[in-house]
């Protein structure tokens, strides 16, 4: 047997001409949004929101803002959640880069530049971006604002339930269940004993006594998993009488109660509604009463909250849940907000409406949390959450534009449209060899469709990995 030869180190040249650089084809999907990009004025718009942050003479050579926010917005359409992860993908990808507007010779920015312009830009750049591509929807005609769903659900923190303490001392949760073992007579409890007696204590996870020093925005709620976790709580609220578009987010501990947190997601939502109605370009595209409908799940539904959205002059649509026979002496403003929300949920358009809320405000949910890498935060204290987030679902946004001009709102929905066209056309030949088959000979049966196939050969774009697909007659 003879001996295998050893892999050749290869020599690198020392120059090389353009011509021969290996180049990308590109992505159609990436290719289109840089052109609206582009069109819209992108670039120009983030420099100039961004300006007072870049010193003109002093320091190292700047990372331009539309960088920045285009890499973020590739966390979105690529489903990375690190920003560590973006950075390594836009370095792999000549598509990207291309995307990004960087040349062979140029790096792409690393993780830690990425973050330290991050935690720079103010919260207010962040949201300025957000309202911008808001912008742009309503310009294209894509808001109309009337009616507004609202919605919330949990993130999962970054921080331990092991790391709490007492915010009266700064004790940690061990330190304080021993204290209590000795109390009961254990000098020196095991792990397992500590354990036993934790599990007998009611309120143990009191969000008024304990909280985590390393994040204090975080609070102890239990999941929809079953799980017990440092969470955030996220609402949004949806333009449900357009395409769906997300017109407002924010964030709180996750234990606040939804009707505790609806406020202040309406009242951001109105100042969008505001700032697009002003400008000229989208005051003809959003409705007159823009805003003043809302649609929600039982979980926002309390006297208290429909009386002030009655004195807000909202029209509510939020689902009432089964609460037996009700009281209403001395009160009388309660009884008619409820009766009047009632009634309209009733009626053929609250019906209609609380059907659309499963599918318009539980789908962007899936989009930027499941699909998008959101769930879980990398990232701590909710101004520094909130820049990430912002710029995650205004890349939701940017998609439902995507969707209008070429049919797709990601690049993986484009790729799988094309292997969609490509298995079409493998059943279309297959359907016509079967149709001549019978005229054929023996010896000759499928030759012109096998010398099809042996020429024809396609490639499918999924995250810039050439797929080949050739079919071959067996």
């Amino acid at each position: 047997m003879s001996m295998k030869k050893k892999k050749k180190t290869r020599q690198e040249p020392l120059w090389i001409s353009h011509d021969a650089v290996a180049s990308s084809p590109g992505h159609p999907f990436y290719e289109e949004l840089e052109r609206v990009l582009r069109e819209e004025a992108f670039d120009a718009f983030v420099e100039s929101k961004c300006a007072s942050y870049y010193a003109k003479k002093q320091g190292r050579p700047s990372i331009p803002p539309g960088v920045y926010f285009r890499m973020l917005l590739i966390g979105y359409f690529e489903r990375i959640d690190s920003e560590r992860g973006i950075c390594w993908r836009c370095a792999d990808s000549l598509s990207l880069r291309g995307f990004l507007g960087l040349g062979l010779e140029e790096r792409t920015p690393d993780h830690s530049s990425l973050s330290r312009i991050r935690r720079r830009l103010s919260l207010e750049v962040h949201e300025a971006v957000f309202g911008w591509v808001l912008g742009v929807l309503a310009a294209r005609g894509l808001i109309d604002g009337k009616t507004l769903g609202v919605d919330a659900t949990t993130l999962e923190a970054n921080a331990a339930l092991r790391s709490i303490v007492r915010r009266d001392t700064g004790e940690s949760y061990e330190s304080f269940l021993k204290e209590l073992a000795k109390k009961d007579g254990i000098e020196d409890p095991s792990r397992a004993e500590l354990a036993k007696l934790d599990k007998k204590r009611p309120k143990k996870g009191s969000n008024k006594d304990w909280v985590n020093p390393h994040e204090p925005d975080a609070e102890i709620m239990k999941m929809k998993s079953g799980g017990t976790h440092m969470a955030h709580k996220a609402e949004h609220a949806v333009d449900m009488s357009g395409e769906g578009a997300v017109i407002a987010v924010t964030l709180h501990g996750g234990a606040k109660g939804d009707t505790k947190s609806l406020p202040d997601t309406l009242d951001q939502a109105q100042s969008n509604l505001q700032e697009l109605s002003d400008n000229t370009e989208c005051c003809e595209r959003i409705h007159e009463d823009a805003g003043r409908e809302v649609v929600a799940d039982k979980g926002y539904h309390s006297n208290d909250t429909l009386v002030a959205l009655h004195e807000e002059e909202y029209r509510s649509y939020i689902s009432e849940p089964e609460r037996g026979g009700r009281k209403w002496k001395d009160k009388p403003d309660e009884q008619a907000a409820t009766y009047a929300n009632r009634r309209r949920i009733r009626g053929n358009r609250g019906k209609r409406l609380i059907r659309r809320r499963g599918e318009l405000l539980e789908r962007p949910f899936a989009h930027y949390l499941e699909a998008g890498g959101m769930r879980r935060t990398h990232l701590r204290k909710h101004d520094n959450i909130l820049k990430r987030f912002l710029t995650h679902v205004a890349g939701f946004n940017l998609g439902i534009l995507m969707r209008n001009l070429v049919g797709k709102a990601t690049p993986k929905e484009y790729a799988e449209v094309k292997a969609g066209l490509i298995a079409a056309f493998s059943r279309f030949i297959s359907t016509i060899e079967a149709s001549f088959a019978p005229l054929q000979s023996e010896n000759r049966s499928t030759w012109p469709f096998r010398r099809i196939r042996r020429l024809i050969t396609f490639s499918c774009s999924r995250n810039e990995l050439s797929i080949p697909f050739t079919w071959r007659a067996e």
